[in-house]
């Protein structure tokens, strides 16, 4: 063992001296692979290499020697470094030093070689290994969206035509490698468009494109590179499709908007006619307004049948058989109505209504000339064999079943009988007349008017003149006592049957049925009931081409224009615009229609033009608020209803009409309300409570207050009803001017009063304004006497009373006269006051006529009870009084309150006219002395 462990021993002291083997030691280089291939993920600082980076020294285990101390790169701006991480196995590893983008450098190649650490720890005799070549690829990260090229793109197709290709969008991305930098997809990202997109950003259409339904379409593209992100923004595409070229009108729009109040509006400022280049001769362009569904077939006024006539200028004294439904003309209240019309008052008769007209509303007085108007909408009657439809008739109302006169529809025939009660000879006369016209049957409005000029019969359709083409002659009938029966929408078989019914009825719609006797209607006033307030117009007829040719309809819903020049006729067809004068206009849509011919060279037609169909919508109008103001209640004494004019009830009545206004289509007009001015067609003044009694009281308006006005006035026991198309100013008036009167108001305490307006027939009504009317009565109000204070009378006043400055100076300055004296005084100051009311009169009675707002009493019943009116009595006349008293006792209890007072005093030289002289005195003293009345 001894041996054995000697050798050890010196071997070991032997290498532990560090010049035992000098000469020996680092004998070798490391070695390492000759190339290296590594992979970086951009913005990381591993790389990954194959094989990994070891080098190995045959010095091992020397150390030092056998150790790796360092690898060293070589190359320009390389952005790596190695690092050994354990000398003793060589291990080592490539980390990046600076920033690594693929973006700026996708790989880099460069020379590594690897270091030992020498001889000894000083470093000294160091060896190197050969040169390897490393190959490092950066990897890309997905850090870019993709962008377009373009901000937007535009193309054009024509109409009809399948594309494969319209335009291609392109994409591209920053990104260095190819998975994230190539486009790998593309998206239409718009819903409902006829459009497709492939994976190279070609765009196509799916369909057949039309310019009619769509001019011009913007889709939105999105794009996605090969790792699906998504373009940061989309991209707009704008398609055009261009029409192919065929004839028709261009340039216009479905739907024209029409505010209320504007005028007129130009239908289609831009519409011209495409002709495609084709030859013409001449244009013939026809467009048609389409209002039947609106009212009595177009927007018309709304006012009643009397207002319209009134506005109109006809003649007065026609008789409204088809009035609205009221108190005084409640022979309508159970037909139909059409409630759906804008107020137009119209009556639907379904073959069971009909209504016979009172007595005292029939005219009585049909001489040769007459008229009869209506308004009729009627159609085909059903069933082969069609029965008599009868609008009017007069027939017996019992015994017989004969037939005066009526207006009725047969087989859409019109016919009108007229069968008078002659009394010279009885011979033939014209009796039936008949008109065969398409308007009977064409379930439109039509106005009809017959103007009888007998034997000769006209009748008018919406102004046009039609002569009857068949004319029957008749008997006459014989005169009788029978009364008639005058129907409306049926006629009366009062005799012949053992029960009285209708007969006849009539199935259609009728309004404004009226008779006007002893005249006939003028084509003026007939043109101007049936006029539209709406239609077609041109503006600057000036600038119109002079080969250019154009026609209106009475109603001016058709207008046709005529031109050989086509840009002529463009330039017309741009002027055409829609009119509506009304001030509330019926809401709603207006069909506009047009139709074109166009006539070439040599042939009648060579082209067909399409109809344009389009609609007017007339915008909801601001509705008025019609408001009636005033004191809601009068106090007047009951004397003051005895006077010749009576009261005033409505002296201080004031109407007003506003609208709230919201903010317009143009954003221009601010919401709040506005005063506006505007007609009213009739105020009624109804009493509530019970009517009138005509013994003894009356509510009337003078005929004076209605001149230089357009207004009317009807009264009944149910108040007055003021009507006429006139300014709100005007009703103010004239309802001030209406006068109550009673002449035995003992009775009565207080009347009360309602008052409505309406504009266009109801379609816009005021609110009830109740007025009441208390009267004072002389027993209802004592008055006190203390420390000789005397309440003023109706007649004298104090400051200029002869007698009170006489009994004043009397009183204080002796003992008082005697009785006669006192007495004669008396009666003289009597007779004095009786002659200054007297000339009063006679004066006032000159002024009565102008001065009747201004009849007032002018002392109120306050006046009475100011505390600053103090009156000094004579005692002798306080003793007069008394002994009057006495003696007024012992007369007849039947005489006037009044007369005893006059009798007491001796005043037998007065009578009922003087308290009428004094009653009128009353209405310009403010405080005057009653000499003939009071309690002392």
């Amino acid at each position: 063992m001894l041996h054995r462990g000697i050798p050890l021993l010196l071997f070991c002291l032997f290498w532990g001296h560090p010049s035992a083997f000098a000469g020996k030691v680092n004998k070798h280089k490391p070695w390492i692979e000759t190339s290296y291939h590594g992979v970086i993920t951009e913005n990381m600082d591993t790389v990954l290499l194959d094989p990994p980076l070891v080098a190995l020294d045959k010095d091992a285990p020397v150390p030092f020697a056998g150790e790796i101390c360092a690898f060293k790169i070589y190359g320009q701006d390389v952005p790596f470094e190695a690092v050994v991480l354990n000398q003793t196995s060589g291990e080592g590893v490539l980390r990046a030093s600076g920033q690594v983008d693929c973006e700026l450098q996708k790989e880099y190649t460069f020379i590594i070689q690897a270091y030992d650490c020498g001889a000894g720890p000083d470093g000294a005799d160091w060896k190197k290994s050969h040169k390897a070549v490393v190959h490092v690829q950066v990897d890309d990260v997905n850090e870019f969206s993709p962008m377009f090229r373009e901000q937007q793109y535009k193309a054009s197709v024509t109409e009809g035509k399948i594309y494969d290709s319209i335009l291609q969008v392109e994409a591209w991305d920053q990104d260095c490698s190819p998975q994230y930098s190539q486009i790998c997809n593309y998206e239409i990202v718009t819903a409902g468009t006829p459009f497709a997109i492939d994976r190279n950003g070609n765009i196509r259409n799916t369909e057949r494109l039309s310019y009619d339904k769509q001019q011009s379409y913007k889709i939105m593209v999105a794009a996605f590179d090969c790792g699906q992100k998504r373009a940061s923004e989309d991209v707009a595409v704008h398609i055009d499709v261009k029409p192919v070229c065929k004839p028709g009108w261009q340039g216009w729009t479905r739907r024209v908007d029409y505010e209320p109040g504007t005028g007129s509006k130009q239908l289609f400022p831009k519409m011209h006619l495409e002709m495609c280049g084709g030859p013409l001769s001449s244009v013939k362009a026809t467009m048609e307004l389409q209002t039947n569904h609106i009212g009595k077939g177009c927007d018309r006024e709304t006012y009643s049948e009397k207002s319209l006539q009134k506005l109109c200028g006809a003649a007065s004294g026609s008789t409204d058989l088809l009035p609205a439904p009221s108190p005084s003309s409640n022979w309508t209240a159970a037909l139909l109505t059409d409630s759906g019309r804008d107020s137009d008052l119209i009556y639907k008769f379904d073959g069971h209504q009909a209504a016979n007209i009172p007595g005292y509303v029939v005219p009585q007085n049909l001489t040769d000339q007459f008229t009869i108007a209506t308004w009729m909408k009627h159609g085909p009657s059903p069933g082969l064999r069609a029965e008599k439809e009868t609008l009017l008739c007069n027939s017996d109302k019992t015994e017989m079943n004969r037939h005066h006169y009526s207006l009725y529809v047969h087989n859409c025939r019109l016919v009108f009988l007229l069968r008078r009660d002659f009394s010279e000879v009885d011979t033939f006369k014209p009796a039936e007349f008949h008109w065969k016209l398409e308007q009977i049957c064409d379930k439109e409005w039509h106005y009809y008017v017959i103007n009888v000029e007998f034997p000769a019969v006209t009748l008018f359709v919406d102004g046009v003149t039609f002569e009857p083409y068949l004319v029957t002659d008749d008997w006459p009938i014989h005169a009788s006592n029978i009364d008639t029966q005058l129907t409306v929408g049926a006629c009366w078989q009062g005799g012949e049957v053992a029960t009285p019914r209708f007969t006849q009825y009539f199935h259609g719609s009728l309004s404004g049925l009226t008779i006007r006797p002893g005249r006939i209607e003028t084509q003026k006033v007939i043109s101007c009931l049936q006029a539209c307030k709406e239609g077609l117009d041109i503006n600057s007829l000036e600038s119109l081409a002079k080969d250019i040719k154009f026609h209106f309809n009475p109603a001016q819903s058709v207008l046709v224009v005529e031109g050989e020049d086509l840009d002529s006729i463009n330039t017309a067809m741009t002027k055409v615009s829609y009119i509506n004068s009304r001030q509330f206009p019926t809401p709603g849509l207006r069909k506009l229609h047009i139709t074109t011919t166009v006539q070439c060279f040599g042939e009648d037609t060579c082209l067909s033009i399409p109809d344009v169909k389009a609609v007017v919508m007339v915008m909801t109008p601001s509705e008025p608020r019609i408001t009636i103001a005033g004191s809601n209640r009068l106090v007047r004494p009951a004397t003051d209803l005895r006077r010749p004019l009576g009261v005033a009830p409505f002296k201080e009545i004031h109407l007003t009409s506003t609208v709230s206004r919201g903010a317009g289509q143009d954003g221009m007009h601010r919401p709040g309300v506005t005063e506006l001015m505007h007609n009213l067609d009739y105020c009624d003044v109804l009493l509530i409570g019970d009517e009138l009694n005509p013994e003894r009281e009356s509510l009337e308006i003078h005929h004076s207050a209605l001149l230089g006005k357009h207004l009317d006035a009807t009264n009944s026991t149910s108040g007055i009803s003021i009507y006429g198309v006139d300014s709100m100013a005007h009703y103010e008036q004239a309802l001030r001017q209406i006068r109550y009167k009673n002449w035995r108001p003992t009775s009565m305490s207080e009347r009360k009063f309602r008052v409505t307006c309406s504009e266009l027939n109801g379609r816009y009504t005021s609110n009830e304004f109740n007025l009441e009317m208390s009267l004072l009565h002389r027993s209802a109000a004592p008055v006190e006497h203390v420390n000789h204070m005397a309440a003023a009378s109706q007649f004298m006043r104090p400051a200029h009373h002869p007698l009170m400055i006489h009994s004043l100076n009397t009183h204080m300055t002796g003992p008082a006269p005697p009785a006669a004296t006192v007495i004669i005084v008396v009666c003289i100051a009597a007779l004095v006051v009786i002659v200054v009311i007297g000339v009063y009169r006679i004066h006032a009675t000159h002024q009565e006529g102008s001065r009747e707002d201004e009849d007032e009493p002018k002392v109120s019943d306050s006046d009475w009870d100011n505390p600053d009116l103090t009156i000094t009595v004579n005692p002798m006349e306080n003793l007069s009084a008394a002994q009057a008293v006495a003696e007024a006792k012992e007369e007849s209890e039947e005489e006037d309150e009044e007369e005893e007072r006059v009798e007491g005093l001796m005043c037998t030289d007065t009578d009922d006219e003087d308290e009428e002289d004094e009653e009128e005195m009353s209405r310009v003293t403010k405080l005057e002395w009653d000499s003939c009345s009071g309690t002392y």
